[in-house]
């Protein structure tokens, strides 16, 4: 079975070793520490705790999961106390455990919704992986909830951390790509096993646009600076009998924004080598290709190669995240639950381009 968390590590590859190497030299961390509980023990968990291995403000302490036998293997592989550790049904009570600080939700998206509420109601802060909720009226209630318990909430932006796009970054608002006219994402893979959660609707909230599309969503908006006007959007479905009604196999989508730049973008499920951001202006351009794997990313602009430390994008993420919610750091590219509604906003959209035949205006 090949996923999303395959694909993006076939890209590109493992730097632990590379961010163990540097902590040599890095002075010694005396500040305050984030002390974490991930819920859903799957792959993508196994590579969050894995790299926060290498986190100075943020260290994993406890588990949430529905299998007990994962619970005791992560219990013996980091050290995990009793008490720490929780199931889907009773994790409530981490309201009344001092030990834990926030909760990094990485279940399929279709729980996030209730899991992140019960979460805030507990008054723990939220980490959530993306996309944060099936759509925007789930997200805004998230969102909503969030507040009232007086908690933060945070999604799982790990490319706004990542040094090559904040480059690119850096350079647009610079001004040196001149007027930013146009972008181009192209995110996709062949997904496997036909019976995994992410190819049922209920779990997932769609197909490869709740999957591996948020990618040239969000990054159309970083890359460009701005946030969509209008979309328009059409899908192409080769396999109805995997990709069944409600589940979105390949889907082209564009943007406008109100500067003018407009935006061409592919999310699929059916053809591999998608990993590519490219950004146009009147005076130069930007490429990243990988454009959001996990390991190295590589980039170039009109000016040459882009030369930035490579670094482990989850290790970077946690350590970030914790600089927000403990020291109220504010980051380059907002990482926040109204960030992550305005993504959801746009996928609405998508879908109901693709239901009408129509541009759809957007209001984010």
């Amino acid at each position: 079975m090949q996923t999303r968390r395959d694909f993006l590590q076939k890209m590109t590859g493992s730097v632990l070793a590379l961010s163990a190497l540097s902590s040599f030299t890095e002075k010694k961390y005396e500040g305050p520490v984030l002390r974490v509980a991930i819920m859903g023990l799957g792959s993508y968990g196994t590579r969050v705790a894995e790299a926060m291995k290498s986190c100075t403000k943020a260290k994993l302490v406890g588990v949430i999961s529905g299998t007990p036998s994962k619970i005791k293997a992560w219990q013996t592989k980091y050290g995990i106390p009793e008490n720490n550790c929780y199931n889907y049904e009773n994790f409530d009570r981490i309201r009344d455990n001092p030990d834990i600080d926030a909760v990094y939700v990485i279940t399929p998206n279709g729980l996030h919704h209730n899991q992140v509420i019960r979460v805030a109601q507990a008054r723990k802060h939220v980490i959530c992986e993306k996309p944060m909720a099936v759509n925007a009226k789930e997200g805004q209630e998230m969102v909503d909830a969030c507040q009232s318990a007086g908690v933060k909430l945070l999604v799982g932006y790990r490319m706004h951390f990542e040094p090559h796009t904040l480059e690119i970054i850096r350079m647009r608002k610079a001004n040196e790509f001149g007027k930013v006219l146009f972008f181009q994402g192209l995110s996709g893979f062949i997904i496997g096993d036909p019976t995994q959660w992410r190819l049922n609707k209920a779990l997932s909230g769609g197909g490869a646009m709740m999957d591996i599309g948020i990618y040239s969503i969000n990054g159309s908006r970083y890359m460009i600076g701005e946030d969509p006007i209008w979309v328009t959007a059409q899908e192409t479905k080769t396999n109805p009998v995997k990709f069944k009604d409600g589940v979105d196999e390949t889907i082209q989508f564009q943007l406008g924004f109100p500067g003018g730049a407009t935006a061409s973008c592919l999310s699929t499920y059916s053809l591999n080598n998608l990993d590519r951001f490219f950004l146009d202006g009147t005076q130069g351009f930007a490429e990243l290709l990988p454009a959001t794997g996990y390991g190295p990313i590589a980039g170039r602009t009109h000016k040459g190669e882009i030369n930035q430390p490579v670094t482990t994008h989850q290790t970077v993420q946690m350590d970030e995240m914790a600089g927000i919610l403990l020291e109220g750091h504010q980051p380059v590219v907002a990482v926040d639950g109204h960030e992550a509604v305005k993504d959801l906003k746009i996928i609405d959209a998508i879908y109901a381009a693709v239901r009408s035949g129509q541009k759809v205006d957007l209001h984010l």
